[in-house]
Formats: C-alpha cells, sequence, structure tokens
C-alpha cells in the first residue's frame, strides 16, 4: 500500500492532457454527454466520470479532495473493491468526492493514470495525483488511507465539502415523512422565525421529556450556535479577540463564527490555545465549549477525534 504524504504531490502524473476537456467538447454529441457529466462531477459523493468530463473533476480536486477508481466491468477484484470504496466514502459525508471511471469506456483516463492493472484507486489534490493502492484491499485499510489522504488535503488547504446527499438516485418511490414532535415542531417554527430563544426552550423541554433525544440534542446544540452568532460582526469580533488573547468571552465569539462559517479546524485550534494559556479556574469553562463544540459536529468527524487527542494531553 502507498504511504500517502505531502511530498507525493511532487511529480507524478501529467493530466494536463485531461484538463477542459468539457469545456471544450469536440461535436454536437460530445457536449450532450459533457453537460450530463459536468451535472454528476458537481454534486454528489460518487460521481461517474468520462474522459471528456475529467476537466471538471479535476478542478472540483481545487476545493476537496477526489479518489478516482479505475475499474471495468471484467474485473473480478474492482467488484470486491467498490463498494467498500463506495461505503467510505459516503461515510465521510461530503468531505471526499468519489470519481469512478469505467476504463475500458474511457482510456484517455486510463492511460494517463498509467495503469497497468485494475482495480487502481488514485487521489487527486489541486489537481495533482497522489497515489492510493492497487487491487483489492480490506475495508481497514481503505479506512486508513482515506484518513490519511484527508490529512494531506488539509496540509494543502483542500478542506472543502460537497453535499452528501446530491447527485444521488432517489428511489422511485419516497416513503412518507414521519410528522415531528410537538416540541421538535415549536422549535423548528421558532428558528423559521428567527426567534431563536423560544427554539432553544422548546428543544431543553424536549430534552426534558426524554433526555436521550439525539435529534433534540443535535438541533439544541444548533440553535444555540445560531443564537450566539445572530448580529456579530466577524471583523469586530476578530479584532476584539486579537486584543484581547486571554479573553474568554472574546475567543469563544470568533471560535463560533469560525464553526458556522465551517472552518472547524480553526474554531478547535483557536479554543484549545485558549485552553494551555487561561489560568487554571477558567478551563473548566474553556473545556465545556469544546466539548459543546465536539458534540455540534459529531464524533464520527476525524476533526473531532484529533482535537479530542489534543484537548487529552493538554489534561493529562
Amino acid at each position: 500500500m502507498t504511504e500517502i504524504s505531502a511530498a507525493a504531490l511532487r511529480g507524478a502524473v501529467d493530466l494536463s492532457s485531461l484538463r477542459g476537456r468539457a469545456a471544450q467538447p469536440s461535436a454536437p454529441q460530445d457536449a450532450a454527454a459533457a453537460q450530463d457529466g459536468a451535472s454528476q462531477a458537481s454534486g454528489g459523493v460518487v460521481v461517474d466520470v468520462t474522459d471528456a468530463t475529467f476537466g471538471e473533476i479535476l478542478e472540483l480536486s481545487r476545493s476537496v479532495p477526489v479518489v478516482v477508481d479505475l475499474w471495468a466491468e471484467w474485473c473480478g477484484p474492482c467488484k470486491q473493491l467498490s463498494p467498500i470504496i463506495e461505503k467510505v466514502a459516503r461515510d465521510l459525508a461530503g468531505r471526499v468526492v468519489l470519481a469512478k471511471v469505467d476504463v475500458d469506456a474511457n482510456p484517455q483516463i486510463a492511460q494517463a493514470f498509467r495503469a497497468q492493472s485494475i482495480p487502481m484507486v488514485v487521489a487527486l489534490i489541486g489537481g495533482q495525483p497522489v497515489p492510493m493502492f492497487t487491487g483489492a484491499v480490506p475495508e481497514e485499510q481503505v479506512r486508513e488511507v482515506f484518513g490519511r489522504l484527508l490529512e494531506v488535503a488539509a496540509q494543502n488547504g483542500v478542506t472543502g465539502t460537497v453535499p452528501a446527499g446530491g447527485g444521488e438516485e432517489a428511489p422511485a418511490e419516497e416513503a412518507e415523512e414521519a410528522p415531528l414532535p410537538p416540541l421538535h415542531a415549536e422549535a423548528f417554527a421558532a428558528i423559521e422565525a428567527g426567534d431563536y430563544a423560544r427554539a432553544i426552550t422548546a428543544y431543553q423541554r424536549a430534552l426534558a421529556e426524554n433526555p436521550r433525544d439525539e435529534d433534540a440534542k443535535a438541533g439544541l446544540g444548533q440553535v444555540r450556535l445560531l443564537d450566539r452568532v445572530q448580529g456579530l460582526d466577524l471583523q469586530e469580533v476578530r479584532a476584539a479577540a486579537a486584543a484581547a488573547p486571554l479573553d474568554v468571552e472574546a475567543q469563544f465569539r470568533v471560535a463560533d463564527l469560525d464553526l458556522a462559517g465551517g472552518h472547524v479546524d480553526d474554531a478547535f485550534s483557536r479554543l484549545l490555545e485558549l485552553f494551555s494559556a487561561v489560568a487554571p479556574e477558567q478551563r473548566a469553562t474553556v473545556r465545556e465549549r469544546l466539548v459543546e463544540l465536539f458534540d455540534l459536529i459529531g464524533s464520527a468527524d476525524p476533526r473531532v477525534a484529533s482535537a479530542r487527542t489534543r484537548l487529552a494531553s493538554l489534561l493529562f
């Protein structure tokens, strides 16, 4: 198995011949195919990619890491590996896009990656290829390699996401959605009205009735964050935090805005640094806010696991 590292982005394979193909089809029938593939590439965690649409995937890799699965219908190991890769990609909830390439139908992509045997799995970070592995491997090793890929992507500033549900085929008949519990419905109505205080109260009442109500717990964390960032000016908040690096509330406000804006690692790093710097009697408050933000993002997110490890090292 290939060791993924930031150094792997240097050298490697020349994909320049595949750039811009979606934008410059060679014939009218190709234009329709390119438009079709472009719409697939623009949304969803798992997408099918062709020679004509690969340029769009290269551009997408500048914001979201892309894993390319080179396979063929006749390939037995491909049929073992592909479902595993799709499962792992979907579990990452939009932090990685999986681009599936049928090498028989798309020989130019196969040639560009110098695919001598399949299944072959390669990543794209910022338009640059990174080898991952060749041949069928077990799920545990796939998850390990995907984890390293995310680390390298973050080192190179590629930390975007795509909607986890986009691009997926909807079932022919969707089950009718169950009505929301009354207190959840009340919270939703309050959020839509911008009355976050009422939404917080509704979720708190729901948790009082059922402490195991995970939806209410998640909703409460989200609406509390919305309430805290409402009306804040980012520039003013950052300036205040820079002027008072040990002001706990000032740092909390920046972390909240970072999290609300999708800058999760920045929020966690700010509060972990604050935890190290403040007086011992203030650390419990900082730790409580960190745990609240961890719960908001979810324990399955690798960024949470990493931040929890850093917090544990600071505690002991």
